[in-house]
This record gives structure tokens, C-alpha cells and sequence, in this order.
């Protein structure tokens, strides 16, 4: 881990083939539209299997190859989903190989740090892309992947896993306070509370390889908890806003975590067109408790919504949502029904400038809190430098 350079973790990928047009609605790679799409796994450990589950049973998808940076989790994998040895690839490189494969789509569940030369790799292949949040760790990773996407656009579905975008109750809600129901938007009150994420083995690894097993614990690897984990309470203040904040002030410090690097609180305060503040605040240690909200207070009213839980608008114009939204699941489902139906019907769907801008959002918190200072959204976007996990940002 002492190569500070992005492509520490990465061989070069020699693919550069232009993508390749989709002439027909009714037909894609040359199968009807009726067939099955046949998938590629890249990153088989526990979302993995979890998401690649869906395309099956939802879609009649059909896993044809498998990439991961470690054997174990590829070969249990292999066996799930019964795929022909020759199809399955192992180690870091692995990636460009499936993306070179002979199938339709790949779904990207490997580290945020990976996720700008993994979709590249796929879109150059002529691949379509579904992809895990977030888009990346830093500024150059998300510029990359707003380039994969709008290269992908009008001939490829490119599609970001954010599932409360996909959640009618929550489409409800935006369009709600989009059309006024609350006023105009004055102050935004959102957070991620949550406990420990887990610690997994890594005896007999080397150290890289030990880090790269527990990615999640890595701030290079990650991006820390505001940017891989609190990207889906920050995407909604996006959505609600219409926009991303213009800047950032925060703090944030590591007094609980078990593992790894990665801070374990996170206060920042984003400031939005039209001068609406949002207070930000991260926890990720808490013990018996959990909530992601996204409240936002309105002239003539409050949007109240949680990530899993209760949805609804109180004052002038009252509105009872949802008492509990089975967001992580049926999200991720009707994306990745959506993604399919897509494919099929040829008519691609195309979030990854969005997807892009709610990681940014985070990246913002991160480096405001990183320097202790008030830092501007055009501040940030000029940054050129990888992150590398130091506190620079």
C-alpha cells in the first residue's frame, strides 16, 4: 500500500475497442429480445452473489463469467452459478478479461477505488454497465466515470445502484417538494447512524492483499464511511435539492473503530443554491442503533424520510407516504429489473452523471473535514491528485 499511485492495485487494461452500436431495439449482442442477457460478475464476495441473485430470479439473466481479486470467493461463486472454469478470472487484472468476455452486461461490485477503470474497461468493451455505489473515491474517478457514461449513452444502459431513487414513495416525495407542497426549501437535517461494518480473516495475506480483504476499512480503498457509506443519505439532499451543495465545512475523527483507518464520525454543514444549509452528521459505531434520514424543512411544511422507514410531509399540505419502505431490497430489485428491460427493449437508461455528482457530494464532506476548513464545490472539482488516503483529502 506505500505506492501512492492510483494504479497501485491495477495492471494496465490493453482493451480499447470502441463500443459498439445497437442498430436494432428489438435485438442486442445478436440475441432477441426475449433471450436471456448473459451477465458478468466483477466482485463475488457477499453484494455480489446478493445483487447477481436478483438478475436471476427477476430477469432470467444468465451468469456467464466471474472476476475477482480473490480465489475463494470466485471459486464458491463459480460453483453457485455453475460457470465454466475457462470463465472465471482471478486477480486484479481479472476485470479486463471478463469485459473482453462474449456477453452483454457487467455488474461491478468490487471496491469504489476500482469502479472508474472497471466501468472504462466495460464501456470500452462495448459492455452495458450496473454498477454499485458509489462511482468512486475521488474527483479524477468521478470525472472518469461521467466520461464512461456519457461514451456509454445512447448505445449502452449505464446504471448506478442508488435505490431510494428507484422507490415510488420516494419519487413521490421529490416530486412532492419539487412542486412546492413544503414551501421553499430553508434547512436540511440528514444523517447515517449505524454500528461497525464487519471485519473479515485475513491470515496467511499479505499486507496489500489484507487491506484489499478488508477494503471497507480502508480510506483509499473506500473513500471512508461519508463517501462509500453515507453517499445514499447525501444522493437524496442532492435529489430533494436539485442540486449539489456549492460548499463544505466539517469535522470528523476516529475514536471507536475496530479496524482499518476509516473515521467513524463525520459533522459537516453543505450549503445549497437559494443559501439552504444542510446539517450532516455521520456515526458509524453506534451499538443497538441505526436510522438514515433525510428531513428537509420547508417554508410551509417538512418532508420526514428514512432509508427503510417512514416517509411523510407535515404542515400545509400533510401527506402519510409510507410507515416503513423495504428500500435496500425492492430498490435494488426494480433497478435491476429496470437495467434488463433496457437492454432488451433497447431503449438504455443512463444515471451515471447523477451518480457521479451525489459521489462528489461526499468527496466535498470528506476533504472540508480532512482540512478543517470551508472548502467551494469549484475548490474541489479542480483537484487533479488521486486520493490517497492521507488527510489532504
Amino acid at each position: 500500500m506505500s505506492n501512492d499511485n492510483r494504479r497501485a492495485f491495477l495492471r494496465e487494461g490493453a482493451a480499447t475497442a470502441a463500443g459498439l452500436l445497437i442498430l436494432k431495439s428489438e435485438t442486442a449482442f445478436g440475441y432477441q429480445a426475449n433471450s436471456a442477457v448473459e451477465i458478468g460478475l466483477v466482485g463475488c464476495g457477499s453484494r455480489g452473489n446478493w445483487i447477481t441473485d436478483f438478475f436471476i430470479e427477476f430477469t432470467g439473466s444468465r451468469v456467464v463469467a466471474l472476476a475477482d481479486a480473490f480465489p475463494a470467493p470466485l471459486d464458491a461463486a463459480q460453483a453457485k452459478y455453475k460457470v465454466d472454469a475457462a470463465h472465471c478470472h482471478a486477480g486484479l487484472s481479472a476485470y479486463q478479461k471478463l469485459a473482453d468476455s462474449r456477453l452483454d452486461a457487467v455488474i461491478i461490485e468490487s471496491p469504489p477505488y476500482f469502479h472508474p477503470e472497471h466501468a472504462a474497461a466495460s464501456v470500452s468493451a462495448g459492455k452495458h454497465v450496473f454498477m454499485a455505489k458509489p462511482v468512486a473515491v475521488d474527483v479524477p474517478g468521478c470525472k472518469s466515470v461521467m466520461d464512461s457514461a456519457e461514451r456509454a449513452k445512447g448505445k449502452r444502459s449505464f446504471l448506478v445502484d442508488f435505490q431510494t431513487r428507484a422507490q415510488p414513495v420516494f419519487q413521490e416525495a421529490a416530486a412532492r417538494v419539487h412542486r412546492g407542497e413544503i414551501g421553499t426549501p430553508v434547512f436540511g437535517h440528514v444523517y447515517y447512524h449505524a454500528g461497525h461494518n464487519a471485519v473479515h480473516e485475513t491470515a496467511g495475506m499479505t499486507p496489500e492483499m489484507a487491506t484489499l480483504r478488508n477494503w471497507l476499512h480502508d480510506r483509499r480503498l473506500s473513500g471512508d464511511i461519508i463517501v462509500e457509506q453515507n453517499v445514499h443519505v447525501l444522493d437524496c439532499a442532492d435529489w430533494y435539492f436539485q442540486s449539489h451543495p456549492l460548499q463544505a465545512v466539517g469535522l470528523c475523527g476516529r475514536k471507536s473503530s475496530v479496524a482499518g483507518n476509516v473515521s467513524d464520525h463525520f459533522i459537516v454543514t453543505y450549503w445549497y443554491p437559494n443559501d439552504a444549509k444542510v446539517d450532516f452528521s455521520s456515526v458509524q459505531f453506534a451499538n443497538g442503533y441505526s436510522d438514515l434520514c433525510i428531513r428537509i424543512y420547508g417554508s410551509d411544511g417538512v418532508l420526514d424520510s428514512h432509508y427503510g422507514g417512514l416517509v411523510r410531509i407535515t404542515g400545509k399540505n400533510p401527506w402519510q407516504g409510507a410507515e416503513k419502505d423495504p428500500t435496500f431490497r425492492d430498490g435494488a430489485v426494480t433497478n435491476v429489473k429496470d437495467f434488463i428491460e433496457s437492454i432488451k427493449a433497447g431503449k438504455f437508461i443512463n444515471n451515471g452523471e447523477t451518480a457521479a455528482e451525489s459521489t462528489l457530494t461526499g468527496v466535498l464532506g470528506r476533504m472540508a473535514a480532512y482540512r478543517g476548513r470551508e472548502l467551494s464545490w469549484d475548490e474541489m472539482m479542480r483537484t487533479t491528485d488521486p486520493f490517497d488516503g492521507s488527510m489532504k483529502g
